[in-house]
């Protein structure tokens, strides 16, 4: 057993990859994949109500979604609202707010 592992380990290093890359898709101009954004990584259209979390000191912007939410902005066509440090973008630019 002790002999078969070392060996099962160089072959699975060895062999090339048989899934495909992820293939990004990119929606109108561009997307941030990201689980928290900066003021400037916002478009200046949306970078205010600006202000620091409490707990870490991150900046970030609300844009008039309410206390304890973050804006965030993955596309042309996927930016909205989420919690505080709960939203994301996902690989295809599309906005996620997770539970």
């Amino acid at each position: 057993m002790t002999r078969i592992l070392p060996i099962v380990l160089c072959v699975l290093l060895l062999t090339p990859p048989t899934a495909r890359a992820v293939e990004i898709v990119r929606l109108g101009d561009s997307f941030t994949r990201v689980d928290w954004q900066y003021p400037p990584q916002l478009p200046p259209r949306f970078r205010n109500h600006c202000t620091f979390e409490y707990f870490t000191a991150r900046p970030y912007c609300s844009y008039r979604c309410g206390i304890d939410y973050q804006f965030f902005y993955c596309s042309e066509l996927s930016f909205g609202c989420c919690h505080l440090g709960r939203g994301y973008c996902d690989w295809n630019g599309i906005l996620r707010c997770s539970p």
